[in-house]
């Protein structure tokens, strides 16, 4: 018999949400959503999209765009976290707060519209998010342990004031509130050398009384 040409089998289209960890890459997609676009134009359906995947995917892991952001501001609280940690490795007590400090306005300059997720409304409603509180405590004990290492009495003070200096700034820095102060010109030109981790160095140590902060390690 002469041999028959079969025809070619079309293979199947994939599923699109089966690829690899999907959840993860989701929330890594929208990561990048907020650093390029911020959180404004973020809904499922877009994020789907910019991930390649169908607009039913998403709802496979995260039941509204709420708890979607929250899993965003849990990565972003332990990256923070790591970056505290890191700092607070200095042997010296004091300087540890102070690298802790300068650490968290970087973390916070890196990532803005990450940083204003994570200390927005959903932080109110942590309780509603695990893996969001866990991470945000886990943060802010990365702090208190560092400043009860530097004066048991005075830990929670210290912690408290240091992040309330801290976050301050680093809102400023974000809102371009430095620029164009109605300063004298030589202050100007000394803030201008100043960013603003160095500056919150400099208040942390003032916080600590310390008479002369020593520069950041070279990282």
């Amino acid at each position: 018999m002469p041999p028959t040409s079969a025809r070619p089998r079309r293979a199947a289209a994939p599923r699109p949400y089966h690829h690899g960890d999907l959840r993860a890459a989701l929330l890594a997609a929208a990561g990048r959503w907020l650093d390029e676009q911020g959180a404004e134009t973020l809904t499922l359906r877009e994020l789907a999209r910019a991930a390649g995947v169908s607009h039913a995917a998403p709802y496979h892991h995260f039941a509204s765009r709420d708890e979607l952001l929250a899993g965003v501001a849990e990565i972003a609280f332990d990256r923070l976290a790591d970056a505290l940690a890191a700092a607070a490795a200095a042997p010296e007590p004091a300087h540890a707060l102070l690298d802790i400090g300068e650490a968290y306005v970087r973390a916070a300059l890196a990532h803005p519209a990450q940083f204003r997720l994570m200390f927005g409304p959903l932080l109110a409603r942590k309780a509603e998010h695990d893996g969001l509180r866990r991470a945000a405590e886990r943060a802010f004990t990365v702090l208190l342990d560092a400043a009860t290492r530097y004066s048991a009495e005075r830990g929670l003070q210290i912690a408290l004031a240091g992040w309330s200096l801290s976050h301050g700034a680093a809102n400023l820095a974000i809102d371009g509130a430095f620029g164009g102060l109605p300063i004298a010109p030589a202050q100007a030109r000394r803030l201008a050398r100043l960013d603003a981790g160095a500056l919150v160095r400099s208040m942390v140590a003032g916080l600590l009384q310390l008479p002369d902060p020593p520069k950041a390690r070279r990282r």
